[in-house]
């Protein structure tokens, strides 16, 4: 389980009922009524993709293959498979599960490695950043190698329907990561402005995901209950990484975005209650020596917990989507996951 998506999660609060016939994937479980259940349900399927991802970071150029397998070692919350191998075994997808489970993971490691050089990231999983190690133009080609393959795999494991509408989210996703740029410090951008940039930057993927299994088995309406799902979720689960900028132990540095003023759901509700804080930050980029006492003021203020409210909104509306799909485990399952991405945080 890892420590990042868990973060917020007291044991006591997560107590496992599981049918131990059913991890094999033999049995459905009975119960799925916290994250712990959820993941022993996904366990069987998250081994196998695993597995796949380390095979498709392979590559017979040793660099490109120590790049990618850098990232991958450094773990990740694999949210995007976990989403797509429930969303695929909603609607009883019989393809190539571990393969698709893959396309998402490898589109957002291919965008890490890219933001990474961007945004001049010194951190990332805890570990220093890939360029850092292995330079700029060997990080950039890299993740241009797992976006590519992820397209391959997208064709062959979901067929015309998935890889186009992947291709729609990949275009997003790039505009999403232009708009973010331009608006760098920029802390007069509009909340719809920010929204508007999260549902490209990262809900885009996430709905993406969620719909894969739907979208490789031809299945349309059960495609677009699942892709609503996965954007409202995806558009959540920004916003509450937003939130743990301000915590510690995420494996990034804490307060990075506030340090860089970029302009999140948490610093907009810090600006309304703080007096004055857009022009202190307007003036100039806090210093690490202010940082810790600035964060200490924005978690004061009530904005972080302000934030998380309008995440759990927009999962409330996101979860109804999924009363269009059969009734089972797996949509269970959906539901818990996405109140608990936001939950993490709290």
């Amino acid at each position: 389980m890892d420590p990042v998506l868990v973060r917020g999660v007291s044991p006591a609060a997560v107590v496992r009922r599981v049918d131990p016939a059913g991890l094999d994937g033999s049995a459905p479980l009975a119960r799925i009524d916290g994250p712990d259940a959820v993941f022993a349900l996904l366990a069987p399927r998250l081994a196998l993709g695993e597995s796949r991802l380390r095979e498709l970071v392979g590559s017979e150029v040793d660099v490109v293959e120590a790049v990618a397998r850098y990232l991958v070692d450094a773990g990740g919350k694999r949210l995007r498979p976990m989403l797509t191998a429930l969303g695929a075994g909603a609607v009883g997808f019989t393809g190539d599960l571990p393969s698709l489970m893959c396309v998402g993971e490898l589109i957002h490691l291919g965008s890490l490695l890219h933001d990474d050089v961007v945004d001049g990231a010194v951190q990332r999983r805890s570990r220093p950043s890939a360029h850092l190690v292995y330079g700029n133009a060997a990080t950039i080609l890299t993740g241009d190698f797992c976006l590519a393959r992820a397209v391959l795999l997208a064709s062959t494991a979901g067929g015309h329907g998935a890889v186009t509408a992947l291709a729609e989210a990949v275009t997003a996703m790039a505009e999403g990561e232009v708009l973010q740029l331009q608006r760098a410090g920029s802390l007069g951008t509009s909340l719809h402005e920010y929204l508007d940039m999260v549902d490209k930057k990262s809900a885009a993927l996430i709905s993406w995901c969620a719909a894969a299994g739907a979208l490789g088995s031809g299945q349309p309406a059960a495609a677009a209950a699942l892709a609503r799902f996965g954007r409202g979720v995806g558009v959540a689960f920004q916003v509450t990484d937003d939130v743990l900028d301000y915590a510690p132990g995420t494996g990034k540095l804490a307060g990075a975005d506030l340090r860089e003023r970029k302009l999140t759901l948490p610093l907009v509700h810090a600006m309304a209650r703080i007096p004055g804080l857009r022009a202190r930050l307007e003036a100039g980029s806090p210093t690490p020596d202010e940082l810790p006492a600035l964060i200490a003021e924005i978690r004061a203020s009530g904005a972080l917990e302000a934030a998380l409210d309008e995440a759990r909104a927009r999962v409330n509306q996101a979860l109804a989507a999924l009363d269009e799909l059969p009734p089972g485990p797996d949509r269970d399952a959906l539901r818990v996951l996405g109140r608990f991405l936001v939950e993490r945080a709290a």
